[in-house]
């Protein structure tokens, strides 16, 4: 897989969650900073590709870029609201909850819909018409994030508070904290640190 906008040790990103948490961590971070994957069309091509996400070999448009971002950051809003998330410079304020549903809501409205017809005298069903590969299977990600956001699994779905970490999870185990096994080896480290540390103190 191509690594110009998908670093080749993140492939890809929580694999085992549902599509739009898969969407959502297309904004990280690490010890350099926080990182977008969707910086460029491309992005939006490896993304999908990656998820396995067909686009017929369409490449996405930069208004497809726009869609996906948008789509992508409303989805993150959401989930901060559901999940209440507290971490430093996440807010879900109402006006914007509101935004991000339209946005969303929209999105999956751009579903193709298989069109009725006339041949030969009989009415019959024929292929979808509507947008390219690329709106349709973003298309696609908004009505699963329908799902999630405003189903059963909503109330599974969690920020994880490893320090530095922006990503979400839906959380599938009883004792799953974390979003990642590198996460969680970093909130241990860090209380080892920090226990080693308190008892040098105290000696």
């Amino acid at each position: 897989m191509p690594t110009s906008a998908v670093p080749a040790e993140r492939a890809w990103a929580l694999p085992d969650e549902p599509l739009p948490v898969r969407l959502m961590s297309t904004i990280w971070a690490d010890a350099d900073g926080r990182h977008d994957d969707l910086r460029t069309a491309a992005g939006v091509d490896e993304w999908l590709d990656a998820v396995g996400v067909d686009r017929a070999g369409a490449p996405a448009t930069d208004g497809e870029l726009t869609v996906a971002r948008g789509l992508r950051d409303a989805v993150r809003l959401l989930a901060a609201y559901v999940t209440a998330d507290d971490r430093p410079g996440v807010a879900a304020a109402g006006d914007q909850v509101a935004a991000a549903l339209d946005l969303v809501n929209g999105t999956a409205a751009r579903l193709p819909a298989p069109r009725l017809g006339l041949r030969d005298g009989r009415l019959e069903v024929g292929p979808p018409e509507g947008p390219s590969p690329v709106t349709t299977g973003l298309a696609q990600v908004a009505e699963q994030a329908i799902a999630l956001l405003g189903g059963d699994d909503a109330s599974r779905l969690r920020a994880c508070y490893a320090p530095g970490c922006v990503l979400y999870f839906v959380k599938t185990h009883p004792r799953r904290a974390w979003c990642s096994v590198a996460c969680g080896n970093r909130v241990r480290a860090a209380r080892h640190y920090q226990r080693a540390r308190d008892h040098k103190e105290d000696a």
